[in-house]
């Protein structure tokens, strides 16, 4: 690209937005509705983002954090004013399309949850493999962290910090119970680091809380098929776990997809420990509360690093995608 220096770091190169090449569908059960649902994953314009279309409503919803209805064990994306315009699970769906590099698609649900399938982002990311990926007519813009922003709920935080070449993110758990204890995992947020360290890792529960989330009308799809389940010391599912640290890998995939509603790519490190969905989005929506925690930059100026407070004008198909708190 013309002006632009040979020696720049790969995470300063310009990205091509990119969309999905054709669409694609499949079905399976929600994991706390345990209702049947149909998942179809679209192509979409040019800055426009992603967007969960719900067909029985005939309602769009768009995938960012001031649209976070409910965190309990899922993020839950909804309309205001409109309680039963909401989709469910949305997190490994919104891992897999920021993994895979996807910045524009549509993901069509027939109900109000996304398929489970098996507890991972493998089943989306295999989605998005069959349907191929396009690039499109303009540079993907970037949310650059400027200073320290921090939530936290006892012991548990979530954290971004400025690091304006990349996105590094670190996590750490701990857990009584003997299967799980104390893990941690850190890495540079990559499609190539996505795919291989954090897509299969499934979700998580304990054997003592099964009964009480069901009781509660949570996990009503739930089973030794799409989640691990921990008793103690034991890892009930037959065939055992697909990584030896496979808990803390699905908490950050857990994490890459919330953080992936900040409605365009951070550039920053994000740590978090004991961190769930609450503690996640209640980040962005910190991080977004004050303009001088961040900055809105075309990909194509990162070089010209413009000064704090100083966002950028955008086309008009992308400023759809600032973040709520850009246009106060």
């Amino acid at each position: 690209m013309d002006g632009l220096p040979n020696s720049l770091p790969l995470q300063l190169t310009p990205t091509i937005q990119r969309t999905l090449k054709a669409s694609i569908g499949c079905v399976g059960v929600g994991l706390h509705s345990g209702r049947r649902a149909r998942l179809n994953l679209l192509p979409a314009p040019v800055g426009s983002g992603i967007v969960f279309r719900r067909t029985d409503l005939g309602v769009d919803i768009p995938a960012r954090h001031d649209h976070v209805v409910d965190t309990r064990l899922c993020t839950v994306l909804g309309l205001p004013g409109e309680p039963e315009a909401r989709v469910g699970t949305v997190e490994h769906v919104m891992a897999a399309l920021a993994g895979a590099g996807v910045h524009n698609a549509i993901v069509e649900v027939d109900g109000p949850e996304v398929p489970i399938h098996d507890g991972s982002a493998a089943s989306a990311l295999f989605l998005i493999d069959c349907a191929g990926l396009a690039q499109q007519s303009e540079f993907v813009p970037a949310i650059e962290v400027l200073r320290p922003v921090r939530v936290e709920h006892g012991e548990a935080f979530a954290e971004l910090r400025p690091f304006p070449f990349a996105f590094d993110m670190a996590m750490s758990i701990a857990f009584e119970a003997a299967a799980i204890g104390r893990q941690a995992l850190t890495l540079r947020l990559t499609p190539e680091s996505f795919r291989a360290e954090l897509a299969r890792a499934r979700t998580f529960t304990l054997a003592s809380e099964v009964e009480q989330m069901r009781l509660a009308g949570l996990a009503l799809g739930g089973s030794l098929d799409n989640a691990v389940v921990v008793d103690g010391a034991k890892v009930l599912n037959p065939a055992g776990l697909r990584m030896r640290d496979e808990f803390v890998r699905h908490k950050l995939l857990d994490a890459v997809g919330d953080l992936a509603l900040s409605g365009a790519p951070l550039r920053g490190r994000f740590v978090g420990h004991r961190t769930g969905h609450t503690l996640n989005n209640r980040l962005l929506r910190a991080l977004f509360a004050d303009d001088a925690n961040w900055r809105l930059l075309p990909a194509v100026d990162a070089i010209a690093r413009p000064e704090p407070g100083a966002i950028p004008a955008l086309p008009a198909a992308q400023r759809q995608r600032v973040p709520a708190a850009a246009a106060a």
